[in-house]
């Protein structure tokens, strides 16, 4: 028995052995911290995809009380109609904002960086926030800037626990050095930046226009730059430092987002626009492309986020070290 206590010990110390970063700081890779902010990332897309539901069904008043439902704030209601999309929806909410106080207090409980320590709390008042914006969006009758507010900031809510997943990863906490880059205009690190700027912008102008605050035309064009500022970040990345995985892997995941997003956003439009053109309730088709294509909207933020933390992470100008030596993905730097 002794014998195996040992063995368990083992395992357990090796999966806590600390990493060395490149401020000779020892951090401590915390395999169940880490694992539960990825779950917790998933789930806080799954809530986003509740949020499009109750859009795209048109069921944002079908509770209409707050922070009661029908007066009550522990009975279920009759999940019929457009009640079990909203009021599933504030449920998924809750169980969310259980999950990122859990994070939030886990963080301060076994974070040595400060700025982790503070990224925590950023996400509990983030979801405070997301909570009383959706209140008032249900008081104040869906006016369409609350209701944007509280679709964007649920989006920067997944980016954040999707930083948060990252930062707390094996490969965030290793040695690591950055890699050179010659002179170029913007740098990288700048260019993937503004494309994540472009796409949180342009989520914003698709909200409003889901939440009829303005016509498709806005849209359309930040569809058109964004496209295009992407394509070019990528092609960026990919030329040169292709043999990089920290950032060649972030980059391709964009691209095939990117593509995919376009091709939503083309069926969803096809689809309001011949199948519930007239409709007296939304389509299902319709409701299908146009959640596909919030969700992945939320996947290419996240991703660009992710490509603009490890370019601004990887990548120096002041680096003597040519990108030939960091093949892998080997040099980094926490």
């Amino acid at each position: 028995m002794p014998h195996k206590r040992n063995r368990r010990f083992a395992r357990t110390q090796r999966y806590r052995e600390p990493v060395l970063t490149s401020r000779s700081d020892r951090i401590a890779y915390n395999p169940a911290y880490h694992r539960f902010a990825v779950v917790l990332a998933g789930a806080t897309l799954l809530l986003i995809v509740a949020g499009a539901l109750v859009t795209s069904n048109d069921a944002g008043m079908s509770v209409p009380d707050w922070p009661t439902s029908f007066g009550s704030l522990y009975k279920l209601p009759p999940m019929a109609g457009g009640v079990k999309w909203e009021h599933s929806h504030r449920m998924i909410a809750e169980f969310i904002g259980l999950l990122i106080i859990v994070l939030a207090v886990w963080t301060q409980r076994v974070e040595t960086r400060k700025w982790m320590r503070v990224l925590g709390w950023t996400a509990l008042g983030a979801v405070i926030g997301q909570g009383i914006l959706g209140g008032l969006t249900v008081l104040n009758f869906l006016p369409w800037s609350i209701s944007t507010a509280h679709a964007t900031l649920g989006q920067m809510i997944f980016c954040i626990i999707v930083a948060m997943a990252l930062f707390t990863s094996r490969s965030w906490l290793q040695d690591s050095e950055p890699v050179a880059e010659s002179e170029s205009w913007p740098s990288t690190p700048t260019l993937t930046a503004i494309a994540a700027a472009c796409v949180w912008v342009q989520l914003i102008l698709g909200a409003a226009f889901r939440h009829y605050g303005m016509k498709l035309l806005p849209h359309l064009i930040g569809a058109c730059v964004v496209t295009a500022v992407v394509c070019w970040t990528v092609v960026r990345v990919l030329t040169r430092y292709g043999n990089v995985d920290h950032l060649r892997r972030p980059a391709q995941l964009l691209l095939a987002l990117l593509m995919m997003q376009l091709g939503l956003g083309f069926c969803a439009y096809i689809t309001r626009m011949t199948f519930g053109h007239n409709a007296v309730q939304p389509w299902q088709i319709m409701v299908v492309s146009t959640v596909s294509h919030v969700a992945c909207g939320a996947l290419v933020l996240a991703a660009s986020v992710v490509l603009a933390v490890q370019s601004r992470r990887m990548i120096s100008a002041h680096s003597t070290e040519p990108a030939e030596h960091t093949a892998h993905g080997k040099a980094v730097i926490a």
